[in-house]
Parts: structure tokens; C-alpha cells; sequence
């Protein structure tokens, strides 16, 4: 796997926390799980109100009787 190294800051809390949670070796392969995951979320989330923003403007334009009439419906 290539990835690209990345100096990033941690709160001092937060690096202990993540320390005593997976250990010092291990912290790099934890935070890129954690902000792929994170991202994944996003896209999702981003992807679902794409979703919702057409269904609104389809009903809207099944309800324009303009619309309709031009396209012959």
C-alpha cells in the first residue's frame, strides 16, 4: 500500500487516549482508519441529499402543468 507521510496535531488528551488504545506503533494505521471512515460517512451523507434534492425537484416538475403541457404529458 503507498500512502503519503502527514504531520498532523493531537491534542495531548486525545494522543493519550489513542496510545493507550491501540499503543505508539500503531497510531498512523488508526487515524487513517478512523478519517476513512469518517469520510465514508460523508459521501454517504452527501450522496443521500443528492438523493432527496432530486426526488423534490422530479415531484415539483410532476406537479408544474406548464411543464407538462410543453413536454406534450
Amino acid at each position: 500500500m503507498t500512502g503519503r507521510s502527514v504531520n498532523i496535531y493531537l491534542q495531548e488528551d486525545t494522543y493519550k487516549a489513542v496510545c493507550q488504545q491501540v499503543g505508539p506503533r500503531q497510531i498512523s494505521r488508526y487515524i487513517n482508519q478512523a478519517v476513512a471512515e469518517k469520510l465514508a460517512g460523508e459521501q454517504k451523507k452527501m450522496e443521500e441529499e443528492l438523493k432527496q434534492k432530486l426526488i423534490a425537484g422530479y415531484k415539483a416538475n410532476a406537479k408544474n402543468k406548464k411543464l407538462q403541457s410543453e413536454l406534450g404529458v
